[in-house]
């Protein structure tokens, strides 16, 4: 099975997450990837099953891979689950999500 996304997407997502969405970067590695110390996170990567980010927890960078909810298959598609993701963590953190502007 080929990979839906090329190295220009997935390098104009994670530059963009890290640009733009750094703390909800943060957010979804606390809540959904299992390090609620982390005091960074950075997107490394991605595949059809999931986002790369690393994180810093005590100053020490560590991988961490968060499973999306279903397998993507177009790119736009990874535009809602990331925020599907973000709400998520928003939720289990006991945190309001920002509202769509």
């Amino acid at each position: 099975m080929s990979a839906p996304f090329g190295a220009d997407v997935v390098a104009a997502v994670c530059r963009h997450m890290n640009d733009d969405h750094a703390e909800d970067s943060l957010l979804i590695c606390r809540a959904l990837g299992g390090h609620p110390a982390a005091t960074r996170a950075r997107a490394t990567g991605l595949d059809a099953e999931g986002m790369e980010f690393a994180v810093a927890v005590d100053d020490v960078e560590v991988p961490v891979r968060v499973p999306f909810a279903h397998r993507l298959t177009e790119r736009a598609q990874v535009r809602q689950e990331v925020v599907r993701m973000y709400r998520e963590a928003c939720r289990r953190l006991g945190l309001p999500p920002r509202q769509a502007g």
